[in-house]
């Protein structure tokens, strides 16, 4: 009963271990459809330009990343900009449609969209040092068409649901859950039209919405640069809230 016992833990260690190894070779190989990791790497700055529609708008969208965690996104319309930003420790932003004209302090509930998007090569890259994990959940359906699903667990507790295509092994479709204060908040995501920058794949179509209408905002990019000079003042915290940040405390990664 005993032998039969430690064999029975055995094989379930074993197909824990080969499950786990599967995760990690489809994020292999979607590092590899990237362009490989080298490429990636040898990317410090993005810079994009594309147009918004949703909402019964449309609209003029920007953003710029550079490494390892900074972030800057401006959303024009109507002569007015909204900018949202990161600096690698806080966030802030512009809201004028809201009357507000002066930069604020960005909270850590609005913050964490920002977050995800400041992360530059992706939550599946280098994903135990972000402190992420990650399990290959089996085959699923997306739009009709197969797909390889994968569950990232953030290190926030945060959880999305990546899904790969079986053939090229690119990103199609992300499934967003954030849990804030007691509530879950969804979201889906939806790539397409890639194409290569710098040697490494980039979607120039996204499109996200609530998971009946995942397609009720896209962005269009129009033009894509690697490896440009950004200004840090993009980013960096505005003088009029350096001040506050002293007192108020920082709004960042906890």
């Amino acid at each position: 009963m005993r032998r039969a016992f430690a064999v029975l833990i055995y094989f379930c260690c074993l197909a824990a271990f080969s499950f786990a190894q599967t995760a990690d070779e489809l994020i292999a190989k979607n590092i590899a459809a990237r362009g490989g990791m080298e490429k990636m790497k040898a990317i410090k700055t993005l810079r994009m330009t594309g147009k918004f529609d949703g909402d019964g708008i449309t609209a003029t969208v920007g953003q710029e990343n550079e490494r390892p965690n900074l972030v800057r996104e401006t959303f024009s319309l109507q002569g007015m900009v909204v900018i949202q930003a990161y600096d690698g420790s806080t966030g802030w932003h512009i809201q004028p449609f809201g009357g507000k004209k002066t930069p604020e302090l960005m909270g850590e509930d609005d913050l964490r969209d920002l977050l995800l998007d400041a992360d530059f090569d992706g939550p599946l890259v280098d994903y135990k040092e972000k402190g992420n994990t990650v399990e290959y959940l089996g085959h699923d359906v997306v739009d009709g068409d197969d797909a390889l699903r994968l569950k990232i667990t953030l290190k926030n507790g945060d959880i999305i649901y990546d899904y790969l295509d079986p053939d090229t092994f690119i990103e199609i479709r992300k499934e967003i859950q954030q849990f804030i204060r007691g509530s879950q908040r969804d979201r889906v995501m939806e790539f397409g039209s890639y194409k290569p920058v710098n040697g490494v794949m980039y979607p120039f179509s996204i499109s996200q919405g609530p998971r009946n209408h995942p397609d009720a905002q896209t962005v269009t990019v129009r033009k894509m640069e690697a490896n440009v000079t950004i200004d840090p003042a993009d980013f960096n915290l505005p003088p009029s809230l350096r001040s506050g940040e002293k007192t108020s405390g920082m709004v960042g990664i906890h």
